[in-house]
Order: structure tokens, then sequence, then C-alpha cells
């Protein structure tokens, strides 16, 4: 893997700096009324294992799949996306239940385990590759993810601006099968244990309404 074999190294350039991260967000004033049948988000907040280690222990959610988009079909695959010119950010499909979780709610988790405010990077993941974006599947999503990140901003619940991007959503291009529940796999692996673990440590701690202990892996989808 890419990402653990320039691991350590990266550690090395990867200034300190403070943890955007820690403090509980508003929750959002716009969203979406909760609605019959399964519902979708695509949202890329770095690395895909991470995200979506994060998301199969919220409440509400059927089914994380990590991906890519942004880009073609044609150049949907790691060794490609990993140069960082395809377009492609990193990112998962989430599938949830609106009747046991919003919307508005899962931004609210997003934007409280990634950074927002660092432009193509995450931790030591540098590249447009790790860009955060939220993808919106139809009007209703871009609209409370707008809003949404007006109401930060406002709230000044970040030191620096938010350079999360919004889109509408092209394509959603499922990841080869060996990214598939790769935090619940390889649980011990150098890069897990400090870049993604803390990540659902943090949803517990900030949303414990909101966590549940055992995540929804490929085998129950």
């Amino acid at each position: 893997m890419l990402k653990s074999l320039l691991f350590a190294a990266s550690l090395l350039s990867v200034p300190a700096m403070a943890d955007e991260t820690a403090r509980v967000l508003p929750v959002p004033q716009q969203d979406i009324p909760a609605a019959d049948g399964i519902q979708t988000a695509v949202l890329a907040g770095g690395c895909f294992w991470g995200i979506e280690g994060v998301f199969q222990h919220v409440k509400g959610v059927r089914a994380v799949t990590a991906g890519y988009s942004g880009g073609a079909a044609a150049t949907a695959h790691y060794n490609v996306v990993e140069w960082g010119n395809t377009g492609h950010a990193e990112a998962v499909q989430v599938r949830f239940d609106s009747r046991q979780i919003s919307y508005g709610r899962l931004l609210q988790i997003y934007f409280s385990v990634m950074d927002p405010t660092t432009l193509n990077r995450q931790g030591p993941d540098q590249g447009p590759q790790y860009r955060s974006e939220i993808f919106a599947a139809d009007p209703a999503q871009l609209r409370v993810a707008l809003a949404y990140i007006v109401q930060l901003g406002a709230a000044h619940a970040f030191s620096q601006p938010i350079a999360t991007r919004i889109s509408n959503l092209g394509g959603f291009y499922p990841a080869e099968d060996y990214h598939q529940d790769y935090l619940i796999k390889n649980p011990r692996a150098p890069y897990i244990v400090v870049n993604d673990l803390p990540k659902i440590e943090k949803l517990k701690r900030l949303y414990p309404d909101l966590y549940r202990a055992a995540p929804v892996t490929l085998a129950a989808r």
C-alpha cells in the first residue's frame, strides 16, 4: 500500500497543528425531512479508510462503501487516482435510514471527525485526491450542505476558513475489494492506529447518542 509505505516518512514533514475537530458542532439549522426507504450520501474527507470506519459506527447507517468520486469511470482505480490528476477524491458512499439519522446529522459528524480547513490534505496525506468534498446527490442535499457551511462559518466553529468543496454528484465508483472494511480488517496497522481510530473515538465521545459499538460490515450488506 502506498499510504503504508510512505506513512513513516510523511510524519516527519507534518507540522504540529491544533485539533480543529475536538468539539461538538451545532446541529444543522436546515435539514432534509425523513422519508421512507434508504437514502445515500457521498462524502470525501481524506483517506477513505477512516471516513468509512467512522460511518460504520453511526446509528441508522445501513452500509458504507469506499470508492472514488469527482472523475471519470475509466480512471476510478487506486493506482491511477493516487497520482492526484484524475479529478477523483477518495470518498465513501453512506446508505442510511433517514428515519433514524438525517442527512444534516451525517454532515455534523463528517465535519467533526476530519479537518475541513485544510486544502487538499488530511493528516499525512496530501494531494487533491485527499480533499474534503461533499458530493450532493440532489438539490436538497446541495441546499443543506451549503447552508451548514454558512452556519458553521457564522458560528466561528473553526479557527480557519472551511475549505471543503460542495459539488453535484456525477458518479460514485466503488474501490477495489481490499479497501472495503479496511479499518475493521486492519485495526492494528500503524496508519489506522494513528490517523483513523482517533476519529472513531471522537465520534463516540462527541456524539454518544449516534454511536453504535458494532460496525456495519461488508458481510452484513
